[in-house]
């Protein structure tokens, strides 16, 4: 997940609008108490996700992949005065640790947190999206591209996250599930013509979609 040089990525960070003290502990705590740390957006990639949520004044918003709730504290802060953020995982064991930290914040009457399988719940959800964040199993990407690019309203956005997979993607040599899993899901998104995309090289990589 290293694309750029430490000091240029700290110079980034020094250079980025801070973490409010809420997610300044979040990020501590999930480091020091929660395994695969690295699965935080964190500071730099959460500043983007608030900004473009700012930009977008979304009403909806799902996100497929809680984790600790750190990215969606961060998409939650661009709603609509009654918007929503529904944030799908399926790990139970991390429930009361994410339920915790929405608790403390004033956005938590906007954080709408689903403990199951994504697959099961997103076709139940009858309204359409603003916006999407993809970030949950790997395999699945292209499942749940699929499972909401119908449900995402003309000019709405859907961002997928570890999109470069720590720079596997180009190394033809890799041919992990997971990798191939990444290149099929960034093949697809390039080749659809209801969309234009960029590809950026934020963190893990993040591909943003518009639809058109």
């Amino acid at each position: 997940m290293e694309f750029i040089p430490s000091d240029i990525d700290q110079y980034c960070v020094e250079h980025t609008t801070p973490e409010n003290d809420l997610l300044s502990k979040l990020n501590r705590e999930t480091h020091a108490k929660v395994l695969q740390s690295r699965m935080l957006s964190g500071h730099l990639q959460g500043r983007f996700l608030s900004l473009l949520s700012h930009m977008i004044q979304p009403k909806l918003i799902l996100e497929i992949g809680t984790y600790t709730g750190y990215s969606a504290l961060c998409l939650a802060e661009g709603l609509t005065e009654n918007g929503k953020i529904i944030t799908i995982d399926v790990n139970e064991e991390l429930e009361d640790f994410v339920r915790d930290f929405f608790s403390q914040s004033a956005l938590n009457d906007k954080i709408d947190f689903r403990i199951g399988n994504a697959m099961q719940l997103i076709p139940i959800i009858a309204d359409s999206f603003d916006m999407v964040f993809i970030d949950a199993d790997k395999l699945n990407y292209s499942h749940y591209y699929d499972l909401v690019i119908d449900k995402v309203r003309s000019g709405g956005i859907i961002i997928a996250d570890n999109v470069l997979w720590s720079g596997k993607v180009s190394n033809a040599s890799a041919k992990d599930k997971d990798t191939i899993a990444i290149r099929d899901f960034n093949k697809k998104i390039q080749d659809d013509t209801r969309v234009e995309n960029i590809l950026l090289p934020i963190r893990d990589g993040l591909m943003v979609v518009r639809k058109k």
